[in-house]
C-alpha cells in the first residue's frame, strides 16, 4: 500500500507534500503549518459522454499532479446583485469540476486523525468548495483532517428528465464520500472516524445521506446546520425544467439540454427559478425520492429509526429568514401588504389562522414581516428538526406528535421509547453588524470555520465580529467530531439548546426556547379536519388570486 511521501511533523523547510491517491500522486502546499491539497479529482468531468449521468472514477494520471489551487467549479448562475453583496461564490473555469480539497496537519497513514467532510450550501443551485470561508486551516490546526468537495448543481445535478437518472448531485456527494473512505488514510485521516457537516442545502443533503442505505458506513457522525432532512415534490422540479425548456425552445430532455451552451443554460435556470426560495416557494430544484439512492422521504426514514446509531448535532440561527427577505426589500413590502402577506404565508405553510394568531400572541411587538419570517422558518426548518430530535430521544411516534392518550401497548411501527445516539441542538443568536441582517441564515459559517474575520465572512457579519464566539463555536464542532460530545447535554424531554451569542458573557444552555411556537404546529397537526386549511387556501379569489398578485409585486425591485 502506497503511503504519503512527505511527512508533516516539521513542515518548516520541508518540500511540498506529495500523497498518492487511487488515481495518481498529488502535490500540495504547506500553508501556516498545514498541508493543503486542492482540486483533486474524485470523479471524471461530468460532460461529454458523462453529461447527465452518474459519476464515474477519473482517468488515472501519470507523474505528480499539482494540487496547489482550487479546481474548476460546477456550472451555476451567479447570485443576483442583491445577494452577491453578502454571499461570495467564486467561479473557476474548467470541466474537471468534481474535485475536492484536503487540509491535514499530518499526512501519512500513521496519524489516524478524525476527519470532517464539509458539504456546502447554496439552494442546490450555487456555491462550491472554493468559497474562502470554507478554508479548513483552523480545523487542521486543531487536529482534524478537513475535506471539502464540489457537486453538480441546479439542472445539471437535480433536474428531472425522462432520459436521465435523478439526484445526480447527491450521487456526486456519495462518490466523494467513497473517495474519502478509500483515500483519506493517506492524508493522515481515519476512514472509520468521519463526521459530515453541512449548511442549508448541504444539511438537507446530509439528511438524505443519513437515510440512504448506500451511504451506510461512510461516516460516523453528522452535523445539520439550518437544513432539515427533506425531499422536493417531483412535479415541482419538473415544472422548473419545463419552464427552462420553454425559454430555451428545446424539449425537456437531458439530451436536448446537453446540447445547450452552458452559459445560456445557467441564464435560463436563473430566469425560470426567480420564484424559488423559502418565502415564495415556487418551482425549485431539490432532492427527490427515486427508489434507489433515496428510497423514501429521509425525514420519515429517520423518524422511523434510520441512522439511530449516528450521533447528530443540528440547529439553526435565530433569524434565518432575514437573509431571505432583507437583501431584496421584501421586509418593507411584506409590512406594507399586511393581511395580504399573512394570507400568502398561511398558504405557504399550509396552516390555519390559529397559527398566526398564536405567533402574534407570543410576539406582540413583532412586525408582520418578523412574524411571517419566523413562521415560515419554523414550518420549513425548526418543526422538522424538533420532531426528529424528539423521535431520536424516544419522545414521539414516527408519524408525528404523540397522541393525547397513548396506548399501553403501542402498535408496531412506532419508534421505541429508547433513545438513539446523542442528538445535540444549538441556536446561533448573535446578530450581524450589518443593518437589517440580524442573526440570519448562513451567518454562523464564519464562526464554525473560525474565519469570521475574513473579508467574505465580513459581508454577512460586518466588521469586528466577536473572535471569542468564533473560537467557542469552532471548538464545539471539533469536540463533536472527536468524540460526539460538543460540550452540552443531548436532547431529552427538557429540550436543551446551546445558545451561541445570545448576550451575556457566556453561551448558556436554555431549555425549550422554541417550545411555544412548536406547540402551535403540534396543535395544527392534530386538528381533525386538515382539509379545512386546504379549502381556505385554494378558495378564490382571496386565498389564491390575492397572494399571487402579492408575489408578483414582491418580484419587482
Amino acid at each position: 500500500m502506497a503511503t504519503s511521501e512527505t511527512p508533516a511533523n516539521d513542515p518548516s523547510g520541508s518540500p511540498d507534500p506529495v500523497v498518492r491517491t487511487p488515481h495518481g500522486r498529488v502535490r500540495g502546499r504547506y500553508e501556516q503549518g498545514v498541508a493543503v491539497f486542492r482540486g483533486i479529482p474524485f470523479a471524471a468531468p461530468p460532460f461529454g459522454p458523462h453529461r447527465f449521468r452518474p459519476p464515474v472514477p477519473p482517468e488515472p494520471w501519470g507523474g505528480v499532479r499539482d494540487a496547489g489551487a482550487y479546481g474548476p467549479t460546477p456550472p451555476k448562475p451567479p447570485y443576483s446583485e442583491a445577494f452577491a453583496r453578502f454571499l461570495a461564490d467564486p467561479v473557476v473555469a474548467g470541466d474537471d469540476c468534481l474535485n475536492l480539497n484536503v487540509w491535514t496537519p499530518e499526512p501519512g497513514r500513521g496519524a489516524r486523525l478524525p476527519v470532517m467532510v464539509w458539504i456546502h450550501g447554496g439552494a442546490l443551485t450555487r456555491g462550491s468548495s472554493a468559497v474562502p470561508i470554507y478554508d479548513g486551516t483552523a480545523f487542521a490546526r486543531d487536529g482534524v483532517v478537513l475535506v471539502s468537495f464540489n457537486y453538480r448543481l441546479g439542472v445539471e445535478g437535480y433536474g428531472l428528465f425522462p432520459d436521465a437518472p435523478p439526484n445526480l448531485g447527491l450521487h456526486d456527494q456519495l462518490a466523494a464520500l467513497e473517495w474519502v473512505h478509500a483515500s483519506v488514510a493517506e492524508f493522515g485521516g481515519d476512514p472509520d472516524h468521519v463526521t459530515v457537516f453541512g449548511e442549508s442545502a448541504g444539511a438537507i443533503s446530509i439528511g438524505a445521506l443519513l437515510a440512504a442505505p448506500r451511504a451506510r458506513g461512510l461516516f460516523r457522525r453528522a452535523v445539520l446546520q439550518s437544513g432539515p432532512p427533506e425531499v422536493t415534490d417531483r412535479d415541482k422540479v419538473r415544472r422548473l425544467v419545463r419552464r427552462m425548456a420553454a425559454r430555451l425552445e428545446v424539449p425537456a430532455t437531458a439530451a436536448a439540454f446537453a446540447d445547450v451552451d452552458r452559459t445560456r443554460l445557467a441564464e435560463a435556470q436563473a430566469e425560470a427559478g426567480r420564484m424559488a426560495g423559502p418565502i415564495l416557494g415556487g418551482p425549485a430544484f431539490g432532492i427527490v425520492v427515486d427508489g434507489d439512492l433515496v428510497p423514501r422521504d429521509p425525514q420519515a426514514a429517520l423518524m422511523d429509526g434510520a441512522a439511530r446509531d449516528v450521533p447528530l448535532l443540528m440547529g439553526w440561527t435565530s433569524e434565518e429568514y432575514r437573509l431571505w427577505i432583507a437583501p431584496t426589500g421584501l421586509v418593507e413590502r411584506i409590512d406594507r401588504l399586511g393581511p395580504l402577506a399573512v394570507a400568502l404565508a398561511m398558504a405557504r405553510c399550509h396552516c390555519g389562522p390559529e397559527v398566526i394568531r398564536g405567533y402574534r400572541a407570543a410576539h406582540p411587538a413583532a412586525t408582520t414581516s418578523e412574524l411571517i419570517g419566523q413562521m415560515v422558518t419554523d414550518h420549513l426548518l425548526r418543526v422538522p428538526l424538533h420532531r426528529l430530535a424528539d423521535a431520536r430521544a424516544g419522545l414521539t411516534p414516527p408519524d408525528g406528535p404523540p397522541p393525547a392518550n397513548p396506548p399501553a401497548n403501542p402498535p408496531s411501527g412506532i419508534a421505541p421509547a429508547t433513545p438513539a445516539a446523542g442528538t445535540h441542538v444549538y441556536e446561533f443568536a448573535w446578530r450581524s453588524n450589518v443593518p437589517g441582517l440580524g442573526a440570519c441564515h448562513a451567518l454562523e459559517l464564519g464562526f464554525v470555520f473560525d474565519a469570521a474575520d475574513v473579508p467574505e465572512a465580513e459581508r454577512l457579519a460586518g466588521p469586528d465580529a466577536p473572535r471569542e464566539l468564533a473560537q467557542e463555536m469552532h471548538e464545539a464542532w471539533v469536540r463533536f467530531a472527536v468524540d460526539g460530545d460538543p460540550g452540552w447535554a443531548p436532547w431529552d424531554a427538557s429540550h436543551p439548546v446551546r445558545l451561541f451569542g445570545g448576550g451575556g458573557e457566556e453561551n448558556p444552555l436554555v431549555h425549550g426556547p422554541r417550545d411555544a411556537e412548536m406547540a402551535l404546529w403540534q396543535a395544527q397537526s392534530r386538528r381533525p379536519d386538515p382539509g379545512r386549511v386546504t379549502r381556505r387556501v385554494t378558495r378564490p379569489p382571496l386565498r389564491v388570486t390575492a397572494p399571487l398578485s402579492a408575489v408578483r409585486r414582491f418580484r419587482k425591485s
